[in-house]
């Protein structure tokens, strides 16, 4: 599947897995050098609004840094994790609530 999404066009491809069942937080980079796991401990939290947009800016805030590709992958993935982490912090709107992005504040 990963290296059929790569033959559409893309260099690299970043599946995320953090709706998966199970105990970990698996994310899966395909790039032509093959494919590389990032895994997390599951945090359990109601406050998931916004994981997706907020992995895809982090990692776009580390290669803008000019950081290698997995090394973005892995310290964005860190920064949601933190993210995650502090989540329950907030009391804002209902439903799942949002990540909380300024957790080092």
């Amino acid at each position: 599947m990963y290296c059929g999404l790569r033959a559409l066009g893309p260099e690299a491809v970043l599946v995320k897995g953090g709706h998966l069942p199970g105990q970990e937080s698996p994310d899966v980079l395909a790039t032509a050098a093959g494919l590389s796991w990032f895994e997390a401990e599951r945090i359990p939290t109601a406050n998931t609004h916004g994981t997706g947009c907020t992995l895809s800016s982090a990692l776009a805030a580390e290669l803008a840094k000019g950081a290698a590709l997995p090394r973005a992958v892995a310290d964005a993935k860190a920064y949601l994790a933190e993210a995650i982490a502090h989540a329950n912090t907030l009391s804002v709107g209902s439903g799942h609530g949002p990540v909380q992005h300024f957790h080092e504040l």
